[in-house]
């Protein structure tokens, strides 16, 4: 009886976002604004519904339930765009499918019991979240014992590396079948996203000796990226606490997602020339200098990351080749040598 009275007020409260006036309210003209898709689906009447029903559950009513996403092909009825990735978020399945376009969203629908993520899993996925952010922010605090920003900073990479596997666990049913043709069939998928690409970002600095804080930055913009607009939970949108402390910022950052984006390639990129100047100081590291820069290699063609990425290096292209040209132009030999490796 419980269920089929929520079942009636979910419709209610759907009937009554559909017929709010959406144009007299100067919020909605500002969160369309910095929702970013792809411009063949922003014209669809689908997919402005569909955020139109995220904008309400934000501002206008919590306890309104957003599903996922329709497929393009069945709109409200067939597989959903997330279910088609497990329980990947629209915005990660939409950066695989058009080259790091993002989309920016609110919390979803909370899996039902017979899904595949429990309550359990939404329980450990929150720990691991405020954990690493707490080692970040004891590595970063001034007057903090060395000691104790050493651990923290080798945690916060182990963390991460742990969330990103537990992710792909989860996301990807990693338990199921482990033959062979399993793996080759799952294995692309698992690699085109972001979690993988974190893995292997913490792979890198862990096993080494040196340490750059600087490294830490794009683990935690991740992590509030997940708290904001990937938590699976809505239990967090509702809670006292996360209306009075984290609400505006976790709203900024689900409407400039893309910022946040953008400003994580351009970190990552610096990063690896930070590794090349390393390498004239004590601190220098051949073997995990040539990694990252694989690395580098792999995130500029991975579909999460490839437009970012892509678009980073475009503006750094503008900026020094002019001066190259005119000034030190005995450089585009070996510039050109590496932008063959790197392209192939």
């Amino acid at each position: 009886m419980e269920g089929e009275n929520e079942t009636h007020l979910q419709e209610v409260k759907r009937v009554e976002a559909a017929v709010y006036d959406y144009d007299k309210d100067p919020r909605w003209s500002e969160y369309w604004s910095n929702v970013l898709i792809p411009p063949n689906l922003a014209s669809r009447s689908y997919v402005v519904d569909h955020f139109k029903r995220k904008f309400y559950q934000k501002y206008i009513d919590l306890d309104l339930i957003v599903g996922p996403m329709p497929s393009s092909s069945s709109q409200s009825s067939g597989p959903s765009i997330s279910n088609t990735h497990g329980l990947q978020s629209w915005s990660e399945y939409e950066n695989s499918q058009n080259m790091g376009s993002n989309v920016n969203t609110s919390r979803t629908e909370p899996p039902s019991k017979s899904g595949n993520f429990a309550s359990s899993d939404i329980f450990i996925s929150q720990i691991f979240i405020f954990a690493l952010i707490i080692s970040i922010l004891l590595c970063v605090i001034p007057r903090v014992p060395t000691n104790i920003a050493n651990v923290a900073y080798r945690l916060s990479f182990l963390l991460n590396a742990s969330s990103s596997l537990y992710f792909m666990h989860i996301f990807h049913n990693m338990t199921k079948a482990w033959s062979l043709t399993a793996i080759q069939e799952r294995f692309p998928s698992i690699v085109a996203t972001k979690n993988f690409s974190s893995f292997a970002y913490c792979l890198v600095f862990l096993p080494f000796p040196a340490k750059f804080k600087f490294a830490l930055l794009p683990l935690f913009f991740r992590e509030i990226e997940h708290i904001s607009v990937k938590s699976p939970s809505t239990n967090l949108v509702r809670s006292s606490l996360y209306r009075r402390y984290l609400d505006k910022t976790c709203l900024w950052v689900e409407t400039n997602t893309s910022t946040i984006n953008n400003f994580n390639s351009n970190a990552e990129i610096a990063l690896g020339f930070l590794l090349i100047l390393a390498l004239f100081s004590w601190q220098r590291d051949i073997i995990q200098t040539v990694i990252y820069w694989n690395l580098l290699k792999f995130m500029s063609r991975s579909p999460c990351s490839m437009g970012y990425h892509q678009c980073a290096w475009a503006r750094i292209g503008r900026t020094v080749y002019p001066f190259i040209n005119r000034y030190i132009p005995f450089l585009n030999t070996p510039l050109l040598a590496l932008y063959r490796w790197w392209i192939h």
